[in-house]
């Protein structure tokens, strides 16, 4: 099983970026950054791909998601942040493994 460690995130004025990582002990073909807020489901926000990059449409042009797999790194870039933002971020891999979670706060 793949482990994944996050890193990142914390408190930022709406309008402000922030990145987030995702550190892997394995590589898996497909990557995915998801988000929950206290009460409500899960959400995938973005996935990446041999075949590219996919976006939830409320983060469409604002988000970037990226991988280096040489550093097994998973990136999300997180641009023009939105209170709407606010929740606790998690990476993902296709076969099932859950980041730890990081906290971003959008808020002045």
């Amino acid at each position: 099983q793949v482990q994944l460690v996050q890193s990142g995130g914390g408190l930022v004025q709406p309008g402000g970026s922030l990145r987030l990582s995702c550190a892997a002990s394995g590589s898996d073909l497909i990557m995915y950054w998801y988000r929950q807020v206290p009460g409500k489901q899960r959400e995938w926000v973005a996935s990446i791909s041999a075949a590219g990059t996919r976006y939830v449409d409320s983060v469409q042009g604002r988000f970037t998601i990226s991988r280096d797999e040489a550093k097994k790194m998973l990136y999300l870039q997180m641009n023009n942040l939105k209170p709407e933002d606010t929740a606790v971020y998690y990476c993902k891999t296709s076969r099932g493994a859950w980041g730890q979670g990081t906290q971003v706060t959008v808020s002045s």
